[in-house]
């Protein structure tokens, strides 16, 4: 059985309502990212490779 993933809203989109929005699920071992105009579609990875994503952004990294 597949448990449904609960999305939460990123504190970055402002609170805004509507479609402007980038939601978060976890899962064991994985991490999943969809905007939420588009929620049918999103992306999987792994809580380590997304911290080191947001490391190089927060760093300015090219």
């Amino acid at each position: 059985m597949v448990e449904a993933l609960h999305w939460q809203k990123s504190t970055y989109s402002g609170g805004a309502e509507g479609n402007a929005c980038v939601e978060l699920a976890a899962s064991p071992g994985a991490i999943h990212l969809r905007e939420s105009d588009t929620p049918a579609v999103h992306l999987t990875t792994t809580p380590t490779a997304l911290a080191r994503l947001l490391e190089g952004i927060r760093n300015g990294a090219p």
